[in-house]
């Protein structure tokens, strides 16, 4: 594929992303390479934020194969839409077409090395906002360029993806073991046993790292079986990426139990500092971990957990989220429910003053209603049920009649 086409293309699909309210930023540049004697093509995907936050610096993934793989980086940079589950990233796609990519691989493979690791990062750390966090992806034959480059002294790359077939002797995994290193080097080795072509180079990479001890390393190795050779590319890019931010998420938690098996709010603290240790994040816990395990208790009507959790993250109730009639009803309604009258009557009347939203006015009245009346209080019940009945009558509320029989039998 010669290089006027390749252009075509990427202006083509740009094109038509574009067309569809996507916009994706992509440069393509050519490299003078000395190492390889020859022209080079790479493309470049900007983060939508790249040109908003002038002075954020933003971790870089090297795709090998950018011809094939380029876009499949994008799409996941693309379809995330927040830094949630993974950071905002560069991406850098080096184009290997055929047949010059096997050529390459097979007489020039310690010179693609030095391409890669020296020329091509340097092209794109002078160019670009880099930080000094990159990662390497390749497929196939580019897979065992991966662990040969990551394996190497240097910590140039502090991840690699290695798909589809790798390559790693005991030799190499000695020579890891003995570097000094300031950070661990990450490392996903991902296959299929449909891929009958490098499914034992993969295998047999997984024993030599299962029979070393590479304190500087952390790896895994999972096989996709219902994919196939031409098809693990897009899933283990998308899974070696969360292997290697692995804590870089917002905590999420399906049930109370999972959280406390997880280790309640001690360990969500220290993961969280863990987190921002590693990757120069805030080491409180984040507004979308607290936001989820207060929904999370009410959901599951869980008002030990509720209460923990509106204690502990008090802060958060402060933030816009909560700035409505919807969120103080909610929140006066479960206190209700539980008994906890002081705590519903304040949520009721913080949202009757505050937020003095129609949709919710006839229902806290009553709230407020119900509360005074199992607080004894019959007059402050009454008044508030004629307050419900009033907002229900102006706005045609549906539970209208139900409001004037509460206070039908009170009085």
């Amino acid at each position: 594929m010669n290089k006027t086409l390749i252009t075509f293309i990427l202006i083509l699909i740009a094109s038509k992303a574009y067309t569809k309210g996507i916009h994706p930023v992509i440069e393509t540049h050519s490299i003078t390479s000395k190492i390889l004697n020859s022209e080079r093509d790479i493309f470049i995907y900007l983060p939508s934020g790249y040109d908003k936050n002038k002075d954020k610096h933003y971790p870089t993934l090297y795709i090998m194969d950018g011809q094939w793989y380029f876009y499949n980086g994008i799409a996941i940079q693309e379809t995330l839409r927040s830094e949630l589950v993974l950071p905002e990233m560069l991406i850098v796609g080096i184009n290997m077409p055929r047949p010059e990519r096997d050529s390459l691989f097979i007489y020039h493979w310690q010179e693609l090395k030095q391409f890669v690791g020296n020329e091509v990062v340097s092209f794109v750390d002078d160019k670009y906002r880099t930080s000094d966090e990159r990662l390497l992806f390749g497929w196939e034959s580019s897979a065992a360029l991966v662990t040969d480059i990551l394996f190497g002294e240097g910590d140039t790359f502090k991840g690699g993806i290695a798909t589809n077939g790798t390559y790693i002797t005991p030799e190499m995994a000695n020579a890891l073991a003995t570097q000094e290193a300031e950070s661990k080097k990450y490392l996903y080795i991902a296959n299929t046993i449909k891929d009958i072509y490098n499914i034992d180079a993969s295998n047999q990479a997984a024993v030599v790292l299962g029979q070393s001890n590479l304190p500087n390393l952390v790896w895994e190795y999972r096989l996709f079986n219902e994919e196939v050779h031409e098809s693990l590319a897009y899933v283990s890019i998308y899974e070696g990426l969360k292997f290697y931010y692995h804590n870089f998420a917002s905590l999420a938690f399906s049930s109370i139990d999972e959280f406390n098996t997880f280790g309640g709010i001690p360990e969500i603290k220290k993961y969280y500092i863990d987190r921002g240790e590693r990757f120069g994040l805030p080491t409180e816990i984040d507004n979308n971990t607290k936001n989820s395990l207060i929904w999370l208790a009410w959901h599951r009507d869980n008002f030990k957990a509720f209460e923990l959790f509106m204690t502990e993250f008090a802060d958060v109730l402060t933030t816009r989220r909560y700035a409505s009639a919807y969120w103080q009803n909610r929140f006066g309604q479960f206190y209700l429910k539980h008994n906890d009258l002081e705590n519903s009557i304040r949520y009721f009347n913080h949202g009757i003053t505050k937020y003095p939203n129609k949709a919710y006015m006839a229902e806290m009245f009553c709230g407020l209603g119900h509360a005074y009346e199992r607080k004894g209080d019959k007059k402050q019940a009454i008044k508030n049920y004629k307050k419900a009945v009033a907002e229900a009558e102006e706005n045609n509320d549906s539970k209208l009649e139900k409001y004037r029989a509460q206070l039908r039998q009170l009085k």
